[in-house]
């Protein structure tokens, strides 16, 4: 039986990782932030996403200020402001998920991730927490036209 948690939240508060939010869950979390970027606020969605960045991830892609330049860069504005998405779960282990995510750009062009999400073991508020671990580089789909 599959249980669904909705994840509400003040219109500016940010989502913060929890032990219930499930593996596909925090991947929907970043991309429909990431789908109204600037809702309520200027990058409010990329800020989102960083929240749910493993430690690990972030040790390369951080702090916030790189972060935020690095989904501005080419290899990954087709995230921002995105039409539609699609998720699909294509590798399992005890700790570690592999999903592709496909994207239509408002530039009207599909797009292909590998987005890895893993839990958190270590002590502290993030233990036992789903977290983005690794998201590849965009493959081109072409266009949806």
């Amino acid at each position: 039986m599959a249980v669904l948690f909705i994840v509400t939240t003040a219109k500016a508060d940010l989502i913060k990782p929890s032990t219930v939010i499930e593996p596909d869950q925090v991947i929907l979390i970043q991309l429909n932030s990431l789908k109204k970027n600037d809702e309520p606020n200027i990058d409010n969605g990329i800020k989102q996403t960083w929240e749910f960045a493993h430690p690990s991830n972030k040790k390369y892609t951080g702090p916030l200020p790189k972060f935020i330049n690095m989904l501005k860069s080419k290899s990954y504005k087709m995230l921002l402001n995105h039409i539609d998405n699609k998720i699909v779960e294509i590798s399992r282990s005890n700790n570690k998920l592999g999903f592709e995510v496909t994207i239509l750009g408002k530039d009207k062009n599909y797009y292909k991730f590998r987005w890895v999400v893993e839990k958190y073991y270590e002590d502290g508020p993030l233990k036992d927490c789903w977290l983005t671990t690794m998201v590849s580089n965009p493959i081109s789909l072409g266009s949806s036209i």
